[in-house]
């Protein structure tokens, strides 16, 4: 459990204020002079020391993030973007820290702007997040007007600008090079890696992107130590993280707690345990939609880090904690994820334009019990084509939830649609195929 003294976010629920005045009371914009004056080495390896993990879903490690950038600033300007585009289902993390915490991401910029030499800083916002960007503007005027940014941000001799940008509302833009399309005016498709954003970027130049939640630690991290943030957690899954959790549970909530817990812990503790008991529960999907769930026998004794939940077959994503219990039709819930990421799909790629379709309708068919027994193992192949066949990793997003649900709920899908295949028994299914094909006369 996480203790009070070892909190990051002190206003997640909004009790003290978002101003300015409030956020230095909390110890925002103390010492940033002092900790830009150590210089970029130190702040990359401070991150470094920290093992900070991005927590935009990926789990990349930021420091080596950081390093990639280009040392000296040739003819091409750098940049670093911010990625608020948070449209993953069961997720509101990001939504919470625009909100009450804006002036730990403003800093948070400065001091990686700094490290990365990049003088400009563009935030890039779900458009949905209306409100929650008109608060983070105020903050940003706020900060020009105590010239914490700008000219000179903070004394440190270093010229900095913050811009906003809402985006359409598309769930692909969360992908960086699709972002980055984005931001440029362009249809929001991803592009092709290499080259890395890191050298060719946002225009053509060296770009770091980031998560709002990466960012926003960043501050606390150099001020109190990479090894203080790295004695919280587990090794190479250090500090805190704010954990989303939403379903069937008795109480909602965002709440910072450190890498690590037990998921049944973090369930009963913050969210006041799942309706109708713990023996209630069916699965949990741990990190938000795109990943595979698990069934309770596995969230018994699962900790919630990266490293824990991939040897699971799932991961810990964007900490988007989506909890299941046993009066949920599974097979529904999963179909329904599936129509969401058919509809987000770019189509830019064949496999995932044409896959998340066929995925979507093959699992409205078996929650329906109108499949047949062949077409489960069907469905696996399916995700089997989709998954490490697209550009981005959208396509895995699509696959894996569906392939989670095959792993450990393959016989209730079964049971349901447990006839022959159609040919045999020549159900009338004309979306399916031909049915005049399987008429005797016409045969």
């Amino acid at each position: 459990m996480l203790k009070d003294k070892d909190r990051i976010f002190k206003n997640l629920y909004n009790d003290m204020g978002s101003d300015v005045a409030s956020s230095k009371a909390r110890g925002d914009w103390s010492d940033t002079k002092k900790l830009c004056a150590k210089g970029r080495d130190w702040i990359i390896n401070e991150i470094k020391t920290s093992e900070l993990r991005g927590r935009g879903g990926a789990g990349f490690p930021t420091g080596l993030k950081w390093s990639f950038a280009p040392k000296e600033i040739g003819s091409r300007p750098h940049y670093l973007v911010i990625n608020a585009d948070e449209s993953e289902p069961g997720t509101c993390k990001d939504r919470d820290i625009l909100r009450f915490e804006p002036h730990k991401l403003i800093e948070g910029c400065l001091i990686s702007s700094y490290a990365v030499n990049a003088h400009i800083c563009y935030i890039y916002i779900r458009g949905e997040y209306f409100n929650e960007g008109k608060k983070l503007q105020v903050a940003i005027d706020e900060a020009y007007e105590k010239n914490l940014i700008g000219k000179n941000a903070s004394g440190t001799g270093w010229d900095f600008d913050i811009y906003i940008h809402y985006g359409a509302g598309a769930y692909i833009c969360g992908e960086e090079t699709a972002l980055l399309e984005s931001l440029e005016g362009k249809k929001g498709q991803p592009r092709l890696k290499p080259p890395f954003p890191a050298l060719i970027g946002l225009y053509g130049c060296p770009t770091i992107i980031n998560n709002v939640e990466t960012i926003a630690v960043v501050p606390t991290i150099l001020r109190k130590g990479g090894k203080w943030f790295a004695s919280l957690g587990k090794p190479k899954n250090t500090g805190t993280k704010i954990f989303c959790i939403s379903g069937n549970v008795n109480n909602p909530c965002n709440v910072e707690e450190e890498m690590g817990i037990p998921l049944k812990m973090l369930i009963e503790t913050h969210a006041g345990g799942v309706i109708g008991g713990w023996e209630n529960l069916k699965a949990v999907i741990p990190g938000g939609s795109s990943m595979p769930l698990l069934p309770k026998k596995i969230c018994d004794t699962i900790t919630m880090d990266f490293d824990s939940l991939i040897q699971e077959k799932s991961g810990l994503g964007t900490a988007g904690i989506i909890v299941i219990n046993k009066d949920q039709d599974i097979i529904k819930c999963m179909a329904r994820i599936a129509r969401f990421y058919k509809h987000e799909s770019c189509g830019q790629c064949t496999p995932c334009r044409e896959g998340s379709g066929w995925m979507w309708r093959m699992l409205e068919r078996m929650a329906k019990g109108e499949a047949s027994i062949d077409e489960v193992d069907m469905l696996m192949d399916v995700t089997k084509q989709i998954e490490n066949h697209t550009i981005c990793a959208f396509g895995e997003g699509a696959a894996w939830p569906v392939q989670g649900l095959l792993r450990h709920f393959k016989k209730e899908i079964k049971k349901r649609n447990n006839f022959s295949p159609i040919i045999d028994q020549n159900k009338n299914i004309p979306y399916l195929v031909d049915q005049h094909l399987l008429d005797k006369e016409n045969a």
